[in-house]
């Protein structure tokens, strides 16, 4: 089924307004996606603030080309949708849980973080990332272990009688 003109023109500005808005965008590779599971996808998605939205390649090429990032855009083959939000790593880690979910069906393409095209290894190297939450935790163990090591030793020596 063709698209006419003016679909082709508003879809391109819907994909230039997600270009220009979101801090970071993750292009994924579908093929074989059941309705429900893209609806599961899109509803925790949804929950975290992240977009979800597929369009023709070719469209989405000619919104990214206006929007003069850098690099070289990475190879867009088969099916495409883009994960966006203005969390610039929220895109890819909530979309690497259903990679990993649904693997023989979904896989990362490339994505654009830092106002530059990355690469799919780069993708997944951000996804790995933990979150804002978890990087405060780690940091306040890290500031505490020592602290903890030292007054366990003082228990351990004060129990001796030394």
């Amino acid at each position: 089924m063709a698209i006419t003109k003016e679909k082709k023109v508003e879809i391109i500005e819907k994909m230039s307004g997600i270009a220009s808005n979101a801090a970071t965008i993750v292009f994924a590779k579908f093929k074989g996606l059941t309705v429900a599971e893209q609806n599961e996808m899109r509803k925790a998605l949804r929950a975290s603030e992240v977009g979800y939205t597929v369009a023709k390649k070719t469209l989405v090429q000619r919104a990214l080309d206006a929007q003069k990032f850098q690099g070289e855009v990475p190879v867009l083959e088969g099916e495409i949708a883009l994960a966006y939000g203005a969390d610039e790593l929220a895109p890819a880690r909530e979309l690497a849980v259903f990679v990993k979910k649904f693997p023989e069906h979904l896989a990362f393409a490339g994505g654009v973080f830092g106002g530059k095209y990355v690469d799919a290894t780069e993708i997944k190297a951000i996804a790995a990332i933990p979150g804002m939450q978890t990087l405060r935790a780690q940091f306040v163990q890290l500031i505490n272990s020592p602290l903890q090591r030292f007054a366990v030793v003082l228990n351990a020596k004060a129990d001796k009688g030394e």
